[in-house]
């Protein structure tokens, strides 16, 4: 007798699906997740209209100010030698405050709530996940400071125009200004995104952040010792002053080049994001 076997049916048009790692997500996905990420937090909203907000606040209390120093015999020959491009960068480091905060939210968040494992385990290599965060962040970083530059032109213009400090648009010394502001802006976000990496902490990270960007500059420049000024004069605030003056200023950093102080500031953001970076490759989510 013989033993009849019978293959299982089998569909003709079945389709095996394919396992987590034999899917490759394009950049171009990895930055749409990403841009949803960002967005969709109500943090980031909070930061960026803050950003906006005390930006524009800031640069007209300076410009109130100056009907002060035009009263004060001793102050109001400084009208003069004063370029209107700074009145309006008035609220940058008050603006680096809220863009680090948004940069550390940006990847503290995940590892707080647990996403990042998600993240990782579709997106195994990593590191295009965290230049991605730093694209979206750049981009976002650099729309709300113009925003934040724009209101400051327009609300501070009347008051500006009686002194004749409206800064041209053709001028020079006004983009370098400006530029500078969103450069700074940019480097302390990307300080403070690769800096989140490391630590994985939003208070840490927040911490140490604006330690190094807001606080040691300040508590530094009381003492008067050379070298520690010289120390003060390469953290990232001081060094923007070449970016942020147009004349001369006994301001730490002040003595810099443009060329260095471009430098220097970006160094900050390069070594933060390379050693974030390293480390992500080397330890588990």
């Amino acid at each position: 007798m013989s033993t009849l076997t019978v293959d299982p049916p089998t569909t003709p048009h079945a389709v095996t699906s394919p396992t987590a790692a034999e899917v490759h997500s394009t950049f171009a996905g990895i930055m749409r997740g990403e841009w949803i990420k960002l967005l969709s937090l109500r943090a980031t909203w909070w930061a960026l209209g803050a950003t906006a907000a005390v930006m524009t606040l800031v640069s007209l209390a300076a410009a109130m100010s100056l009907n002060a120093l035009a009263d004060d015999p001793v102050t109001a020959p400084d009208i003069e030698q004063m370029h209107g491009a700074e009145v309006i960068a008035g609220g940058f480091q008050f603006a680096m405050l809220t863009v680090a905060v948004l940069g550390a939210l940006f990847i503290t968040g995940e590892y707080s709530t647990g996403m990042i494992r998600s993240t990782f385990a579709a997106v195994p290599a990593r590191i295009p996940v965290l230049a991605a965060k730093a694209v979206a962040l750049v981009v976002l970083t650099t729309a709300v400071t113009v925003v934040g530059v724009t209101l400051s032109y327009l609300v501070t213009m009347p008051q500006l125009s009686q002194y004749d400090l409206v800064p041209a648009l053709d001028d020079p010394g006004t983009w370098r200004v400006l530029g500078g502001t969103v450069y700074s802006l940019i480097a302390a976000a990307l300080l403070s995104l690769g800096i989140g990496t490391l630590l994985r902490s939003t208070a840490a990270t927040v911490t140490v952040a604006l330690t190094v960007l807001l606080l040691l500059p300040g508590t530094l420049s009381f003492i008067g010792l050379d070298w520690v000024q010289t120390i003060v004069s390469y953290l990232p605030l001081p060094a923007s002053s070449a970016l942020l003056r147009t004349g001369a200023t006994d301001a730490p950093g002040a003595d810099l080049s443009v060329e260095a102080s471009l430098v220097v500031v970006a160094a900050y953001a390069v070594v933060a994001m390379v050693a974030a970076a390293v480390t992500l490759r080397r330890r588990d989510a």
